[in-house]
């Protein structure tokens, strides 16, 4: 499979870091999900101009999974006062975590997540959380195995519809 690393992106990866960001998103929530509102989501949050204000933010941290020099995964991480809900100053917040689909299936989730469990601890936080959809079954066994339990739920404006999303923490 080749190594692959994880490091923090760096300001001259963000076109490429949303390239890669679209076209994980389409393939993770096209189905389930009407087109147009996933474009309209993706139009709105997954654009370079979008990417690079959250990249200057100091409360975020964009860290990307790459294989022979290209981004196949990556997280991103807010601190307060980043965050999309919560806003305690002792969590941090995984506000994203995608896999291009080829490389589902090989760990690399489990590792970007815990590379945000690592990132929170060297922080001095005392947990993880995040919102998940809550029809994306897949997600949440992957988020239960990884010792993430749901504490709440909060509605996610997606298009023209408020979906669910579980909440979901670990302590770490």
């Amino acid at each position: 499979m080749g190594s692959i690393t994880i490091e923090e992106v760096k300001a001259g990866e963000l076109e490429e870091l949303v390239l890669m960001a679209r076209k994980s998103f389409l393939e993770a929530f096209t189905a389930g999900n009407k087109i147009e509102n996933v474009y309209a989501y993706l139009d709105e949050a997954f654009t370079l101009p979008q990417y690079q204000k959250e990249f200057l933010n100091p409360s975020s941290k964009f860290f990307v999974a790459k294989k022979e020099g290209k981004i196949i995964g990556y997280t991103k991480v807010n601190q307060v006062p980043a965050q999309t809900d919560i806003h305690d100053p002792s969590s941090l917040e995984i506000s994203r975590l995608y896999i291009l689909e080829e490389f589902l299936g090989i760990g690399l989730g489990k590792d970007l997540l815990d590379y945000a469990f690592d990132f929170a601890r060297k922080q001095g936080l005392e947990y993880v959380w995040l919102g998940v959809w809550e029809k994306n079954a897949r997600a949440i066994r992957f988020y239960e195995k990884n010792g993430l339990v749901k504490f709440g739920t909060h509605p996610f404006p997606f298009g023209d519809e408020i979906q669910t999303d579980w909440l979901m923490k670990k302590s770490v």
